[in-house]
């Protein structure tokens, strides 16, 4: 049976962007007018959406969606909301507020954990599985606040008493999509409970099939059934050996002091599950990043998140990519440096062997110029 095509979304690097990593070499700055390139270039090449991460390094993914949702037309925008930051009654009233600006293009990626000195920082003082009890007590007033309009509820940390949507509701119902990821059995628990697309970190495929199974299994228990999608960079070039060549480069100014300096500062710093199996992959070995076919391990050597990349030329990277098709994964969130080239070579290269449509910059129309309306979804 053929397989659908998988849904390719893009990455937005609101924290900055370059060529190579742990390097100020190429160093390019998250300024509106570069993410704003990004953002338009993906939506005119087919990326059915974009991930804004979240982080006291990034520029505010709600801030930017905003900025960036008139300058495009089809383009959906994930960002992220997170529970204990602010209140689910006003995290439902923006959420339904930047649905209706950005034409029903809202997505929102529930984040729960993080560093545990930077949620401090910002006031979220609980344990790891206690975050995760907020977040089912935050989504339960959210969710029912954007379905029915009003709540009542009272849990071990939140309340909403009477609670109202007020007048605007989102325009996607009965609210924007839910996605979520999260490793550890609590995360998954609640992922079980309240969202619509369950996501992974790039792992080997028998570690996905693992993980998605147990998902699979806890939304089962509830009656209920979950999209799946897999985080990860992209290298693609028109040959396996290119391919590598430009992997091996991404790296090239690292030195072993920068490596073993963030291996230490990425453990010390985390309590995510996710994070510490994606440190687990390679344990800072430079002679250990191909830790399964064309999946290296090269960029967790000193970034935070996702740390492995497919490598390959567009056929070699298809075919893995549809390994992890095979699991379940609709649709892959993918990345790669710099993000506003590697967004093209992605979708020359690599689209027309996944049977992903490109579409064509229209002839005689300003690129760089904002869209005189935003088409419907």
């Amino acid at each position: 049976m053929t397989q659908q095509p998988l849904d390719m979304f893009w990455f937005l690097p609101t924290s900055g962007d370059g060529s190579y990593l742990g390097t100020e070499k190429g160093h390019r700055p998250a300024d509106i007018g570069y993410l704003s390139d990004i953002a338009r270039a993906v939506d005119r090449l087919g990326f059915g959406g974009v991930l804004l991460p979240t982080g006291i390094n990034c520029l505010d993914g709600w801030t930017i969606a905003s900025a960036l949702a008139p300058q495009t037309e089809r383009l959906k925008f994930l960002v992220a909301l997170r529970p204990g930051f602010i209140t689910p009654a006003l995290a439902a009233r923006q959420s339904a507020a930047l649905d209706r600006v950005s034409n029903g293009r809202l997505l929102l990626n529930i984040v729960t954990g993080g560093q545990p000195k930077e949620l401090a920082g910002d006031g979220l003082l609980l344990e790891h599985d206690e975050r995760y009890v907020l977040t089912h007590e935050f989504l339960h007033i959210w969710r029912r606040l954007l379905a029915d309009g009003t709540v009542d509820f009272t849990g071990k940390y939140l309340a909403a008493k009477e609670a109202k949507l007020g007048y605007f509701d989102s325009l996607q119902k009965p609210y924007p999509p839910l996605w979520f990821g999260g490793s550890s059995p609590a995360g998954i628990e609640v992922a079980a409970d309240h969202v619509d697309t369950y996501l992974t970190w790039g792992e080997p495929p028998a570690a996905v099939k693992q993980k998605l199974n147990i998902a699979r299994a806890r939304a089962a228990v509830r009656g209920r059934t979950l999209n799946y999608g897999l985080r990860v960079h992209l290298i693609v070039r028109e040959t396996d050996e290119e391919a590598w060549d430009a992997a091996n480069r991404l790296i090239s100014h690292l030195s072993d002091e920068t490596i073993a300096a963030a291996q230490k500062r990425l453990r010390e710093d985390t309590d995510s599950v996710g994070q510490l199996r994606q440190l687990d992959l390679h344990q800072g070995r430079r002679d250990k990043l191909e830790i399964s076919p064309n999946l290296w391990a090269g960029v967790g050597l000193v970034r935070h998140g996702v740390g492995t990349a497919l490598v390959g030329s567009p056929e070699t990277v298809a075919a893995r990519l549809r390994e992890y098709q095979a699991l379940g994964v609709q649709t892959i969130i993918a990345s790669g440096y710099p993000h506003l080239e590697e967004a093209f070579r992605v979708a020359e290269l690599l689209f027309p062997v996944l049977g992903i449509g490109q579409r064509a910059f229209e002839p005689g129309r300003d690129f760089r110029a904002a869209p005189s309306r935003m088409a419907a979804e």
